[in-house]
């Protein structure tokens, strides 16, 4: 599907949009003129999508807050997307641990424009060397096919900065300590990067290495996490306790959280060194009131609304998610990176438990 690209944007310039620098007046007229853009797209080419704002007339929209957002559970409910079946190259689904997972359909156009956003954005934060990597799950959880999950998707697509992938856990999900040693003896001393999916890293991996008792002494490695607090706070988990316990059994490891989903995949916000998450330039986020749905003031708790550039076959450019957030500031963090930085504070009270890692109780 060809898009009728704005005047003043093309997919080039788009893909070379530098991450976190523009300021908040520079990002803002590039996000709105692509998501109105979206917006006139997905109402033309998804018929649920155009039901969804028979009431609103795109061209009056004075601002990105008043595009209207889609609720994240539809995707659960209906099939949402703005292409041909004959279209479709891949199928994600959300992993929930209940009820019908989310679908999300991606064309060929679309597919690669989000794995090409994902690695500028993991480059900035990485570097473009690939270390040596270790994987926390199993290789089991990669499956063949067009169709698979968000957990399979997110260990594919990060395996892309790393080279001799290692499983930290065997086919059923068991710590593999032999594997592990000798991953790290290979790599003593160098730079290396592990990635795994929260709490799977802290049940199967962490909590399984304090169980044995097992110890290893890194001097330079990254660990990438991601998916979901929920069942970590249920535990009484903080970030700090989980950062320390990973130090205190792996030695010197730079932990680094992310925020993102299936249903806007390629658009991730990743922690910065003071602990917040970061907007990139392709996507932002804007917090509503649970009352009412209306748009939030720095640092007031609500529901996180996050926007994407990147969703062109299905209409998942503006999503209301059921995770509770706060803007702590824009373009002023004291990590020097331009653009909204916030803190995800949990689901909402009775939201059914989601996230790639929460696919094992």
């Amino acid at each position: 599907m060809n898009l009728d690209l704005p005047d003043s944007v093309n997919m080039d310039s788009l893909l070379g949009l530098p991450v976190y620098d523009l300021t908040a007046q520079q990002k803002n007229s590039v996000l709105f003129q692509w998501l109105l853009k979206l917006t006139h797209l997905h109402i033309l080419h998804c018929p649920e999508y155009a039901r969804l704002l028979q009431y609103i007339a795109p061209d009056s929209i004075p601002t990105i807050e008043d595009i209207p957002p889609v609720a994240v559970r539809l995707f659960k409910e209906l099939s949402l997307k703005s292409i041909s079946e004959e279209s479709i190259v891949k199928t994600l689904y959300s992993s929930g641990t209940s009820g019908q997972p989310s679908t999300i359909y991606l064309d060929g156009v679309t597919a690669k424009l989000q794995s090409q956003i994902l690695v500028k954005i993991l480059q900035h934060w990485l570097g473009k060397a690939r270390r040596p990597m270790l994987l926390i799950d199993s290789p089991t959880t990669i499956q063949k096919g067009a169709g698979m999950t968000a957990r399979a998707a997110g260990l594919q697509g990060l395996s892309f900065f790393g080279r001799d992938h290692t499983y930290a856990l065997d086919e059923n999900m068991q710590l593999n300590v032999p594997v592990v040693q000798a991953f790290f003896e290979r790599y003593q001393g160098q730079s290396i990067l592990l990635f795994g999916f929260t709490f799977m890293v802290w049940q199967h991996f962490i909590q399984a290495l304090q169980d044995q008792q097992v110890r290893f002494n890194c001097t330079d490695a990254v660990l990438l996490h991601g998916g979901g607090w929920k069942k970590l706070q249920d535990k009484a988990v903080s970030n700090s306790d989980f950062k320390e316990a990973i130090q205190q059994q792996l030695g010197q490891v730079r932990v680094q959280d992310y925020y993102g989903m299936v249903e806007q995949t390629g658009s991730i916000y990743m922690e910065c060194e003071q602990g917040y998450l970061h907007c990139p330039v392709w996507s932002d986020v804007v917090m509503r009131r649970t009352a009412d749905l209306s748009v939030c003031n720095q640092n007031e708790v609500g529901l996180i609304q996050v926007n994407s550039i990147l969703a062109h076959s299905y209409p998942g450019h503006c999503l209301l998610t059921e995770d509770l957030g706060q803007i702590i500031g824009e373009d002023d963090c004291q990590c020097g990176r331009k653009g909204k930085y916030f803190q995800v504070l949990g689901r909402v009270p009775s939201a059914e438990v989601r996230g790639c890692s929460d696919t094992f109780a």
